[in-house]
């Protein structure tokens, strides 16, 4: 029982599988995955509104698995960091088994 994390984490980690556990989502960070986009860029590719788009960003930029960069009056988004393209990758590897 000495391995088990704090129940605070537990929690934490609990609230960030529910924030992978949205379709929507899962479709606008693999569209980061190779480089950063715009949120046009992004509902465009995905052939979806932008405020759908805009409301999921806020939620992921909310939990840390978007970052955003401004130049002008533009934003683009991007991956957080690595690890978010390696908990994507590693959920596809099991679901393709």
């Amino acid at each position: 029982m000495k391995n088990i994390p704090d129940m605070e984490i537990l929690f934490e980690l609990a609230d960030l599988f529910k924030v992978f556990g949205d379709s929507t989502r899962l479709r606008i960070m693999h569209t980061l995955f190779e480089d950063e986009h715009s949120v046009g860029e992004i509902a465009e590719n995905l052939n979806m509104e932008q405020s759908t788009i805009s409301h999921q960003l806020r939620v992921l930029r909310t939990n840390k698995l978007v970052k955003v960069r401004r130049e002008g009056k533009q934003i683009y988004y991007s991956l957080d960091d690595d690890h978010v393209k390696r908990i994507i990758e590693m959920g596809l590897d099991h679901v393709l088994e």
